[in-house]
């Protein structure tokens, strides 16, 4: 391995596979957070989890015995409302997710439409209460209007749980693309958008931030795009087969963030 983590003050976690599973959060994760402060680091937490808002996270945090404030989180919601004020901005959205995602793009400024006639834009999120009507207005859109802007905020096939897994944002879109063959322009990992807002956020380079994650697909292939250094965590989704069949290698490979607390504690 040619990098280093000596030079790295920005760590920006992915949760859900990485901190915690579910509602089971890993022994080490507390003291990990507390040694990156320790040490003069700053973490965010970067999720592409769409179906809930910065509060939730802060809540469930908190509920899993973490303090955490809102300015802590880098979300695709957040990023997609963001790219959406820039390219899109007094678009009407039909939006596929949940009402945590609705609010984040109402907060924005733009209006949620569920009227397929006065729609401008298609916005797919994590959308933990789909219906089959969701699913056919949006294919009626896609099918009937080429042209309509179709965003995603994450391209994640599932979602972790502690019993196994669910379908995701990027499920969902395979089976629409099934229909229309069209695919949605993806804003959340693994595009770079999300980490060059998080350093754009507080102020640190490339070279000093690593993105650490469970996912190769999403996470580290994020990390890649934005010029990071990144960790791979083998207690999410990646197994031995999947890190090896895939062309986008971490710089690092951790049984689990806690290997990364042990390095880490040699800097104190």
């Amino acid at each position: 391995m040619t990098k280093s983590l000596k030079d790295i003050r920005l760590f920006l976690f992915d949760m859900d596979g990485t901190l915690y599973i579910g509602d089971r959060l890993f022994p080490f994760t507390k003291e990990l957070l507390r040694t990156i402060r320790d040490i003069g680091g700053r973490y965010l937490f970067v999720t592409n989890n769409s179906a809930k808002s910065v509060k939730d996270y802060v809540t469930k945090l908190g509920r899993l015995g973490i303090d955490a404030a809102e300015e802590d989180f880098m979300t695709s919601s957040q990023a997609t409302a963001f790219y959406l004020a820039g390219h899109h901005r007094g678009d009407r959205l039909y939006v596929c997710g949940t009402n945590s995602l609705k609010d984040e793009l109402r907060r924005e400024g733009f209006e949620v439409t569920e009227d397929i006639e006065n729609t401008d834009c298609i916005v797919m999120g994590n959308d933990t209460e789909l219906t089959f009507k969701k699913l056919y207005d949006i294919s009626k859109l896609l099918l009937t209007r080429e042209d309509i802007p179709y965003i995603a905020t994450n391209p994640d096939y599932v979602c972790p749980t502690e019993f196994g897994s669910v379908p995701d944002c990027g499920s969902v879109c395979d089976m629409l693309y099934n229909v229309s063959k069209r695919r949605p322009l993806v804003i959340g990992k693994p595009e770079a958008l999300m980490a060059k807002l998080a350093m754009e956020k507080t102020g640190y380079t490339e070279s000093e931030t690593a993105v650490i994650g469970d996912r190769i697909y999403t996470d580290i292939k994020s990390g890649i795009n934005a010029g990071c250094t990144t960790i791979l965590v083998m207690s999410g989704e990646t197994t031995a087969d999947i890190l090896e069949a895939s062309p986008d290698k971490p710089d690092f490979v951790m049984e689990d963030a806690g290997e990364l607390l042990r390095i880490l504690r040699e800097e104190l």
